[in-house]
């Protein structure tokens, strides 16, 4: 039975041939619920979810009741629900497939340690970087503002440096795309809310070959990133160092760690089998 008229759906849910005989509607309801639950929207009780996907609360209720039970959802005061980690561990499983984790958290160490800042690597999904990796600083007094990050986190892509890396090196199409969808609101002091700005940067991160992040997503947080390529050439991750602008400004930082960032990024692009960064840069 197709959906009724007048549902709503998450924009990341994509409604596929319900013609399909092996389709499960069921199934797809589950997981249409788990997608409300966002960054945005972390904590909603059974009437914001029905009203969201357009189904009755009686529906809906029974849905949370067994994600409830099977640990995809927990519940909190007053009857409302947040993911439950079941949808962590699947999510840390996804991760850990990439190969990402395994073949950088070596290289991530070694650059936190020897910069002395916090050091991350992060894939992109639709409008969103998502952290596969990160290790912490080891400056005393040297905190970085902004959310406690870890593997897992997401932020959004285009005030991160990150999120700039892994956006100019998309397809043109896809770029694009991605600029055409994005909603550019601000964050922090300098947060880019010009699309054409945005555009302009993500063409000199190209050229320059590393990103920067001055206090965009939150004050006081500036950071710099570079590419991570796969063996066929293309974008595979961003590497960054973050820290905070009361003890270095991002001109500096891009200055004095840049090369050192693009030479992990570099080594790590070798042991995901890209010849070129293992033969060396031009």
């Amino acid at each position: 039975m197709p959906p009724r008229a007048g549902t709503s759906y998450p924009d990341t849910w994509r409604i596929p041939d319900l013609s399909e005989p092996r389709y499960s509607q069921s199934l797809e309801r589950g997981l249409a619920i788990l997608e409300c639950f966002t960054p945005d929207t972390p904590v909603l009780g059974i009437a914001d979810v029905a009203e969201q996907l357009g189904m009755s609360r009686s529906t809906t209720h029974r849905y949370i009741t067994t994600l409830l039970a099977l640990g995809y959802l927990r519940q909190g005061a007053r009857r409302k629900y947040r993911l439950g980690l079941r949808v962590t561990d699947l999510g840390m499983a996804a991760l850990n497939e990439t190969g990402l984790r395994e073949h950088a958290h070596a290289d991530l160490a070694e650059l936190a340690q020897r910069s002395g800042y916090a050091t991350s690597i992060a894939v992109l999904e639709d409008d969103e970087i998502v952290y596969v990796d990160r290790v912490r600083g080891f400056r005393r007094r040297q905190g970085v503002p902004g959310p406690d990050l870890q593997a897992g986190s997401r932020l959004p892509a285009y005030c991160t440096a990150l999120g700039k890396v892994l956006l100019a090196h998309l397809p043109d199409h896809e770029r694009r795309e991605a600029l055409s969808r994005a909603e550019l609101k601000r964050r922090g002091p300098n947060t880019i809310v010009s699309k054409s700005t945005l555009r302009d940067e993500l063409a000199q991160v190209i050229e320059e070959g590393i990103a920067v992040e001055d206090q965009e997503l939150v004050g006081g947080r500036v950071a710099i990133a570079a590419p991570v390529f796969d063996e066929a050439g293309e974008i595979a991750a961003a590497i960054d160092l973050t820290a905070g602008s009361s003890g270095i400004a991002v001109e500096e930082l891009a200055d004095a760690l840049g090369p050192h960032l693009i030479s992990t990024a570099d080594r790590i692009s070798s042991r995901l089998g890209n010849r070129r960064e293992s033969e060396g840069r031009d």
